[in-house]
């Protein structure tokens, strides 16, 4: 069976068309696999240039589906993501840990048809007070080629098609995401998880 985490080769080779985010040290870069490893889950595998698993996301089939907790590798949650009730379009809500009060940030579905490139909007908090513009996502989430940019603009993390040692195309469910250390690992994974639920 191909390996689907990265390597040293697979991980450092880029991808055409998809512009390198550079920042000031070396980026994580992880490998995503849309597949749980429990049985009778959907969700998320995620691996480390080594093949160590370092996320997990097992949502059981009959279970919340607006509810998503993203977990470290020994099944400690370290983000919840909620789907915001009563709002105007798709707006998902980001709290650390299983709380249910305070919310980091807040991601929302750009709807704007005269602007194809933007697909998301991400801002900090709930309230009106805390709406401070963090990240915007472009690109196009079902070809797995968008760039997370931050409020100055810079390129913070990157998703991408992966392809395996010999030139095998793994096809969508196994991609790569490319965090630069400006960002935190599970903050690009979770933005990952909201794309998936918006543009799945």
């Amino acid at each position: 069976m191909t390996k689907v985490y990265p390597n040293a080769t697979a991980a450092s080779s880029g991808s055409e068309g998809v512009k390198l985010c550079i920042g000031g040290g070396d980026p994580a870069v992880l490998t995503v696999w849309k597949k749980s490893l429990l049985f009778n889950c959907s969700g998320f595998t995620v691996f480390d240039g080594k093949g160590n698993l370092v996320f997990r996301v097992d949502n059981y089939v009959a279970g919340n589906k607006g509810e998503i907790v993203l977990m470290d590798a020994s099944g400690k949650p370290l983000l919840t993501i909620r789907r915001k009730r009563l709002s105007l379009g798709d707006n998902w809500l980001v709290y650390d840990g299983e709380t249910a009060a305070n919310p980091r940030f807040q991601m929302r579905k750009h709807l704007n048809l005269l602007s194809s490139k933007s697909l998301a909007r991400v801002s900090g908090g709930s309230s009106s007070s805390m709406r401070k513009a963090m990240y915007e996502i472009e690109g196009s989430y079902s070809q797995r080629c968008c760039a997370v940019y931050d409020e100055r603009r810079r390129c913070v993390a990157e998703i991408k098609r992966k392809e395996a040692m010999a030139g095998v195309a793994l096809g969508v469910d196994v991609f790569r995401l490319i965090v630069q250390p400006e960002m935190d690992t599970p903050v690009a994974m979770a933005l990952v998880i909201l794309l998936d639920q918006m543009f799945r």
